[in-house]
């Protein structure tokens, strides 16, 4: 079977390699040391020891946990790479997968169903094959408020998602769209587009 040709490539970044971990090196030493300091202060004899020990144990516990923050961030300066794209290299729309993409939401509350309706109507924007792809929300809590604005929502995405794909826009989802000041990277010449956009507005 032949080879297809990848849609992206790494490189390893070998200097920043040798950096970081010369540096995560010196780094560890420097932390063992201060462990080895700040037990050697439990084990000394009681009539030897001028500072409080309670301060001294939360001191010691706070460095502990920076200490264990800074070895998990490790992973990701321990091998950097630099990725590149090529979108050019994707097959064409009938040879994509079909995907589904689940939007889950459980609590109203905490979950406005506003922004929950933004992500859905983002999801439908997306530049992907119309066709072949499919939004679902799963509602856990059964809310009607969910399910009002889900009407809603597809009501918009009716004329939302084409505007989205006759302009080009890069900002799919409405609420950050028109609430940035930006100009959203696309094909804005003219007043046909301004109207349009005007007509989004009031929809």
């Amino acid at each position: 079977m032949e080879k297809s040709v990848p849609l992206h490539v790494y490189h390893v970044n070998k200097t920043s390699i040798i950096i970081n971990r010369a540096h995560a090196f010196l780094h560890s030493i420097a932390l063992l040391f201060l462990i080895h300091y700040r037990l050697s202060f439990f084990f000394q004899h009681p009539k030897n020891t001028t500072i409080p020990t309670l301060p001294w144990l939360l001191i010691f516990v706070s460095e502990l946990l920076l200490s264990l923050a800074w070895l998990f961030t490790q992973s990701y300066c321990w091998r950097p790479v630099t990725r590149t794209v090529f979108p050019e290299r994707l097959p064409a729309d009938d040879k994509l997968p079909a995907i589904d993409v689940f939007i889950c939401t459980a609590d109203p509350n905490k979950e406005p169903s506003v922004e929950v309706m933004n992500t859905v109507i983002s999801a439908m924007a997306l530049d992907y094959p119309p066709e072949k792809l499919h939004v679902y929300v799963s509602d856990d809590a059964g809310s009607d408020a969910t399910l009002r604005c889900t009407k809603e929502a597809w009501n918009f995405a009716r004329y939302w998602v084409p505007f989205c794909r006759k302009y080009d826009l890069v900002t799919a989802c409405p609420d950050v769209y028109f609430s940035s000041s930006e100009v959203d990277s696309g094909n804005f010449e003219g007043s046909e587009f301004k109207a349009a956009r005007t007509k989004m507005e009031v929809i």
